[in-house]
């Protein structure tokens, strides 16, 4: 991939406002809990980052489909550094941040359908595993190592000042993308935003082959999404670790991410993008299942590796695969509904595996999540057989 500029400025981009929006994540975090210091507080916000955005889910591809992708692009993120911005100098409260935090997160919303969409125009097709792969590895990377950055600036300065950092990431990002060539869309509707979004969300419920996909994603990020919640009480309570050995199990998922993409940029081609998706529900799956049998916490951080190999095999054969079988001119729409219902997921997943923490115990809870993935993986591949279209997808030239 060196020898492609549009995507190096692409993946800079990513890379970048990615660690900035670690960096700010972490700022926001401690903000709010010493401001209210109120654990519902810390939940709102983290909801209206990550749930707000898939009530929007259907709308945010309507833009990258109506408009030039990079201009689309470089919008959403001049909003977010302008947002992020204000943040930095008002620190304004709670009520005005979360609605701040949200309409940033409904642009980053955009900015991924969009990008998502773009990457079939700045790399040849039998590229397409591996832009993927290192678009994981480089945003993934740079997500893990946010919060030890952080850290180390919040020796020399505070909250204000990693704000404005984060803000300067979005419009370094803005620049980089500023580079690509212009990628105009494939096809002018001339219809409303509602009836682009319905024309959007139904093609994905007429076409099998996306809609099997997308329910067997969504299930399987209900059922495991969970595991965020649950990795501090099995540290904690069952594994009987400190805080430090708490803390190092979540780094066991962006290890398998980063090892997971490195392997697949290699690899990916071998395997049809459906089976790489399978494969990636079980492992993921699996690997939460057989977490919460774990008997240590080195053997816990492993099982955790294993599962973020897993989620790196959905994330480049679920993106690849719609790249190369959703038309152009419904591509952004389609990724749009389908991050946004993975963030509704995950929120279902938050709350039900709450209750089911609350009323068991980790263990449990990992091993339900596990095992509802597993049977969620067994339904999905019947149903691509079933529909017999999981071999649709165009053929590579390599």
């Amino acid at each position: 991939m060196r020898g492609s500029g549009a995507f190096g400025a692409l993946w800079g981009a990513r890379a970048v406002s990615v660690l900035g929006d670690s960096l700010g994540l972490v700022a926001l975090l401690l903000y709010v809990q010493a401001s209210t210091g109120a654990a519902i507080a810390v939940a709102l916000l983290l909801l209206a980052g990550d749930f707000v955005p898939g009530l929007f889910g259907a709308f945010a591809g309507v833009v990258g489909d109506r408009f030039d992708l990079r201009r689309v692009m470089v919008a959403c993120d001049l909003i977010q550094g302008a947002l992020t911005v204000v943040m930095a100098l008002v620190l304004p409260p709670l009520e005005v941040l979360l609605v701040m935090v949200a309409v940033r997160s409904v642009a980053a919303q955009v900015f991924l359908a969009a990008s998502r969409s773009a990457l079939p125009a700045l790399v040849r097709d039998d590229q397409l595993e591996a832009a993927n792969s290192a678009l994981g590895a480089g945003t993934s990377g740079l997500e893990a190592v946010g919060p030890i950055v952080a850290a180390g600036l919040f020796l020399v300065t505070d909250v204000r000042g990693i704000l404005l950092v984060d803000a300067v990431t979005f419009f370094v990002s803005a620049g980089l993308l500023a580079r690509l060539p212009k990628i105009p869309p494939t096809e002018a509707t001339g219809h409303s935003v509602l009836k682009d979004a319905r024309d959007g969300l139904g093609y994905i419920l007429r076409t099998a082959q996306i809609r099997v996909i997308g329910i067997g994603f969504f299930a399987t990020v209900a059922f495991n999404g969970v595991d965020d919640v649950a990795m501090v009480f099995l540290a904690k309570d069952e594994l009987r670790g400190s805080d430090s050995a708490s803390a190092t199990l979540y780094a066991g998922v962006g290890i398998g991410l980063i090892v997971g993409f490195a392997i697949l940029a290699r690899y990916a081609g071998r395997l049809t993008m459906p089976v790489l998706i399978l494969l990636g529900f079980a492992v993921s799956s699996a690997g939460n299942l057989v977490t919460g049998l774990a008997w240590a916490i080195w053997a816990a951080l492993a099982l955790q590796v294993i599962r973020g190999l897993g989620i790196a095999g959905v994330d480049v054969g679920v993106n690849t695969h719609l790249q190369r079988v959703v038309p152009p001119h419904l591509r952004s729409r389609v990724f749009g509904n389908l991050y946004g219902a993975i963030g509704l997921a995950a929120g279902i997943s938050y709350v039900l595996g709450g209750l089911l923490l609350q009323h068991t115990d980790a263990r449990t809870t990992f091993v339900t999540a596990g095992v509802g993935g597993l049977i969620a993986t067994a339904a999905t591949a019947i149903a691509m057989r079933r529909s017999g279209r999981e071999e649709r997808e165009p053929p590579v030239r390599r």
